[in-house]
This record gives structure tokens, sequence and C-alpha cells, in this order.
């Protein structure tokens, strides 16, 4: 699994580094998603794929 973010439409929701923390954070700047993990391990796939899902800008890619 591969994560990738358009960080210039992230709005800084945070929901994704909600549902999965190992993965995602916010930056304390501006609230807006940072990638803590590009590739995270298999037992966190279904967390990200979750997080992608409920992100309100969709601004979370997932490649398998």
């Amino acid at each position: 699994m591969r994560v990738v973010v358009d960080h210039d439409r992230c709005q800084g929701a945070g929901l994704c580094a909600l549902t999965a923390p190992e993965v995602f954070d916010q930056s304390e700047d501006d609230g807006t998603v940072l990638v803590l993990d590009p590739a995270p391990a298999a037992e966190l796939h279904d967390a990200v794929r979750r997080a992608a899902g409920l992100c309100p800008n969709a601004v979370i890619t997932v490649a398998d």
C-alpha cells in the first residue's frame, strides 16, 4: 500500500489522524494532514482505507 495526499486541498478536518494515528497526523502550523508512514504495514491498511473514505475533501489516495 502507498498513501498519497493532496496537501493543497486539505482543510484540516483531522478525521484521518483520529482514524489512523499511526499513519496520519496534523501540522501544528495549519492543521493540514501529515503522512507519518506513506507505506504502512498490512495491519494498518483497513484503518487507512477508512480514513481515506472519511476525508470530507477526498485528499487521501491509497494505491495497493
